[in-house]
């Protein structure tokens, strides 16, 4: 189907939406107010204004009503370091709750060179296809033979057919079998959490591929010129160097020395094998070479040898599936991760679900002795059987909250999740702005939306026993991470601005035109984050759901006895961040 070409003159935007039903083919582009572009930028605060426009909250994830949206950023295409990004907005199959998971790949690059500021996917299509969007015209194939292919495979067999100049976003067996924590693949990039790639699955889309030509101009192109130059070169100072020369696989190590590793399903801060995963350890013995995204000056990609192609690893997948499973075979651990690749699963779910069930066995509340602590070959026969959905992994694929609420014996106290979205590589109880951040999260626990360790690895609070002090400062990161969530700058940045709201003000006014100012851009930023919360009401959150489990509210961590958080000392958390955000009960938050 060829669209029409109209569309307004802005600078740094298409301003416009393409919104295809994959069910017809239909596809039309829709305006997108300069209003709402300025009051919401692009990326996750873009997406969250499109859900609530579309009315997602009500609608069950995996139906073809249900939206699954591509949001770009008025940076994309620029020349500033990391602008690659975009992210994908959907109400999550996992939480039923808001999700957003940003990538950094040239499908951002493409995908808005489509002449879109955002892509609005909805519908099912009649049988396994592609969704092939060639600049002005939109068409969805028949994709049969790519059926339960794994992501990268898929994705190199599209360019065959298509053309090396398509862009492709991919996903394995895990979203085909709407596993609730799939992922959509690109380039060997994910946006891996909450599970956009059930709900791609549930549209019955393997794949999309863009390719585009439609550029956008740039208000001030000399300005942002050497503003990108300046950028670039901060990006390559002692801000960075952790990531460039270690990756973030070194903060194993750190977390295993401070006691605070989650380890056996959070029963422990301390893993005994820890060193064989350090990143020092696998770059001896298996080699290393090191990449990054595009239009990435940083470098943060490591990729340690495992077979021909090797295998990109990452701290949230190391201690995912290692310590948390127990398992220190750093071969078994790195087999699992490049598994997770294949097969398209979030890899903090896959590891946080099968060390649940792995606690549950040990336990004797399932009747699955195989999968114990330690094993590397549990820890494969479990991401298998999820992929395909086969025995006990059909249930493993609902997630750690809907295993132990069909399970019983109160496993929901150790179930590691909040909302329903697996707890990432940080101990609540030994971090504990951090617990706030995991506790109040739109889309659950989540340590990209809100930065709060920072905090607790700083001298504002003591980590062990945060004040309602705290309070603030977990709110600054959770605004500071919304804006760049939607500008889309990589969090890797954070560390080489003097003065973040006022240069992010800088850039879009190079970008755009706007006289915008570091006051407006802190506004927007609380404003994206009351979005997330609107939609969260509208789809039925409660006050209850901004918790932790039992397990850390009723025992100190055993590695750290003064690493205790108790239940009213959270409740009181959360409730002076209500208190602070403005946010009576019930009430929408803006």
């Amino acid at each position: 189907m060829k669209m029409p070409g109209d569309k307004r003159m802005l600078f740094g935007y298409h301003g416009r939406y393409l919104r295809v039903d994959v069910t017809t083919g239909e596809a039309r582009y829709v305006p997108i107010g300069e209003s709402i572009l300025r009051q919401f930028l692009g990326g996750s605060g873009l997406g969250a204004r499109l859900l609530l426009d579309e009315g997602a909250a009500a609608a069950d994830p995996l139906s073809p009503l249900a939206p699954l949206i591509f949001a770009f950023s008025p940076l994309v295409g620029s020349a500033l370091t990391t602008s690659a990004k975009f992210a994908v907005v959907s109400k999550s199959p996992l939480t039923e709750r808001i999700n957003d998971s940003l990538a950094g790949s040239a499908f951002a690059i493409s995908g808005k060179a489509c002449g879109c500021d955002a892509l609005v996917v909805v519908g099912r299509a009649p049988q396994l296809s592609v969704l092939v969007i060639d600049d002005g015209e939109v068409r969805v194939e028949p994709a049969a033979d790519y059926g339960g292919m794994a992501c990268g495979d898929t994705e190199a067999g599209l360019r065959a057919r298509l053309g090396k100049s398509f862009r492709i976003a991919s996903i394995g067996p895990g979203g085909e079998n709407l596993v609730r924590y799939a992922t959509i693949s690109h380039d060997g990039r994910h946006a891996g959490r909450g599970g956009s790639g059930a709900v791609l699955g549930s549209k019955n889309i393997k794949a999309i591929a863009v390719h585009g030509t439609q550029r956008v101009e740039w208000a001030q192109p000399r300005e942002l010129t050497e503003l990108s130059r300046s950028l670039s070169k901060r990006s390559l100072g002692p801000a960075t160097a952790k990531y460039r020369e270690l990756g973030t696989a070194t903060n194993l190590v750190t977390f295993n020395r401070f006691g605070s590793l989650p380890t056996r399903n959070f029963q422990s801060g301390v893993f005994e094998e820890a060193a064989n995963l350090s990143p020092e350890e696998l770059g001896a013995a298996r080699g290393k070479t090191r990449a990054g995204c595009v239009a990435c000056t940083i470098g943060c990609e490591h990729i340690y040898g495992l077979g021909k192609a090797g295998v990109r690893v990452e701290y949230e997948s190391l201690f995912a599936l290692g310590s948390l499973c127990g398992v220190g075979d750093s071969e078994a651990v790195l087999k699992a991760c490049k598994r997770c690749d294949e097969l398209g699963l979030d890899t903090i779910s896959a590891g946080g679900t099968i060390a649940f069930a792995m606690e549950c066995a040990e336990r004797g509340w399932i009747d699955e002795p195989w999968l114990r602590f330690g094993s590397g070959d549990a820890l494969w026969r479990a991401l298998e059987l999820i992929g395909r959905r086969e025995g006990i992994g059909d249930l493993l694929a609902e997630g750690s909250r809907r295993a132990a609420l069909a399970i019983g014996h109160n496993s929901i106290a150790i179930a590691p999740q909040v909302k329903g979205l697996e707890i990432p590589g940080y101990e609540p109880r030994a971090l504990q702005t951090m617990a706030l951040g995991f506790a109040v999260g739109a889309r659950g626990a989540d340590h990209n939306r809100s930065g709060a360790y920072e905090v607790d690895f700083s001298d504002k609070v003591d980590r062990r026993h945060v004040t309602l002090d705290a309070v603030r400062h977990a709110i600054d990161t959770e605004d500071k991470a919304a804006l760049m969530d939607s500008m889309i700058m990589c969090k890797f940045l954070r560390g080489v601005f003097e003065d973040f709201y006022a240069e992010s003000a800088e850039m879009l006014r190079y970008v755009t035109g706007w006289d915008t100012t570091a006051d407006e851009l802190r506004e927007t930023a609380r404003r994206i984050v009351a979005a997330k919360r609107r939609f969260n009401l509208l789809a039925g959150w409660t006050r209850e759901e901004d918790t932790l489990p039992e397990r850390f509210l009723t025992t100190p961590l055993p590695s750290d006895p003064a690493a205790s958080l108790s239940r009213e000392r959270l409740e009181d958390l959360v409730a002076e961040y209500h208190r602070q955000r403005g946010w009576e009960a019930g009430s929408p938050g803006g």
